[in-house]
């Protein structure tokens, strides 16, 4: 049966016969040291050198010029959304399929998601989808790309890099360029992934990283705001540590401002965490290239990286034949306590999304269907 059969492989890989989660964190680096160090120093929030030096470091990995540590990813994300321009009325294009967060921070800004479709290789925004919506809809008044049908400003594009596989960039800014449309990279899933040889989150005019508890790297929680521009980092910064102006001891709060600002605690983790990146996508690359081995000889679908790109592989999946195929495996594998999940539901079916505008999602209704996670952790 080849269901036992990719049990009885995973567990392999694995080495247990214990339940096998989806993805852990691995604490093998000097976690202890620094958060016993932080802990000492008695600068356990806001402030601290264990946030400093992150912003330095995750400036440096993204081969950006700044980041900001914050709270979360998704802080992350509806923060840049501000500083790229979306406002209350705005829409942002976005994809449907993708975690919740994605479509969130843009609610978070008042604005509307505009879903389209995904392309089958990437299992992210389609570039050619975005296109056809702006050629039919798409109006540029002074500079500034509106929707000719809502007369709301199309204020960003945010595409989501699905699983840590980076979208098909150059096409998606080549449009985004042409329709005045600014580019917010959510590379929440791809630390470490690669595009061209250029780091995912590096190309949008402002983007976001998670460090949540199932990344790759953790913070326990956490996120951060990365951009090549030293004004919006500078604005990010102000915002998230509640709009406070600089002073000695008066608080002085000029505009409405958040507290997202990632506590030094968290950041002490962080970097130890960072400081083993470079083993930790190591070690998931070897376990993609088995996997990739044993699914090709069974005849199965393993989701790689496309030419030219470097994926991190945070989480691997699998394509199955069709929904039904996709059940009975789910069933089956966690009734073994192996586990494995789908793929999101599509945003444009939730309660709080259904309402807002999508295109036929031919893509995403395929790999919502077919698309699996299966055990990913490093080993």
């Amino acid at each position: 049966m080849l269901h036992q059969e990719i049990i009885d492989f995973i567990r392999n890989e694995f080495k247990t016969s214990d339940f096998i989660p989806l993805h852990v964190p691995t604490f093998r680096g000097r976690e202890k040291e620094l958060l016993n160090e932080c802990i000492d120093s008695t600068y356990v929030s806001s402030i601290g050198k264990f946030v400093d030096s992150f912003e330095r470091v995750i400036a440096d990995i993204t081969n950006t010029k700044r980041g900001v540590a914050v709270v979360n990813g998704t802080a992350a994300l509806q923060v840049a959304l501000r500083l790229a321009g979306v406002a209350k009325g705005n829409e942002v294009i976005t994809q449907s399929l993708t975690f919740v967060a994605t479509a969130n921070a843009i609610l978070y800004n008042n604005a509307h998601p505009v879903f389209l479709d995904v392309d089958l290789d990437t299992m992210g925004l389609s570039p050619k989808a975005v296109e056809e919506f702006l050629e039919q809809y798409g109006e540029i008044r002074e500079g500034t790309c509106f929707n000719k049908k809502t007369g709301a400003k199309i204020a960003a594009c945010m595409p989501m890099h699905t699983f840590g596989f980076p979208v098909h960039l150059d096409e998606l800014i080549k449009v985004c360029e042409k329709w005045h449309i600014p580019l917010v990279e959510d590379a929440a899933e791809s630390l470490g992934s690669l595009y061209k040889d250029k780091p995912t989150g590096s190309f949008g005019e402002i983007s976001a990283i998670s460090f949540n508890g199932n990344k790759i790297i953790t913070s326990g929680g956490g996120g951060a705001i990365i951009t090549n521009n030293k004004n919006l980092a500078d604005q990010a910064k102000f915002l998230t540590t509640t709009a406070k102006q600089p002073h000695a001891y008066e608080y002085v709060h000029n505009e409405l401002g958040y507290n997202f600002r990632m506590p030094n605690l968290n950041a002490a983790l962080l970097n130890a965490q960072l400081e083993q990146l470079e083993g930790f996508l190591s070690n998931k690359r070897e376990l993609a290239l088995s996997y990739k081995d044993f699914f090709s000889k069974k005849g199965v679908k393993f989701r790689t990286e496309l030419e030219n790109t470097q994926a991190n592989y945070w989480l691997m999946a699998i394509e199955l034949e069709n929904k039904k195929e996709r059940d009975q495996f789910l069933k089956y594998s966690n009734d073994k306590k192996v586990m494995t999940r789908p793929i999101w539901k599509l945003m444009c079916k939730l309660p709080m999304y259904q309402n807002f505008y999508k295109d036929g999602q031919k893509n995403a209704l395929f790999l919502e269907d077919r698309i699996v996670n299966i055990p990913s952790s490093v080993r």
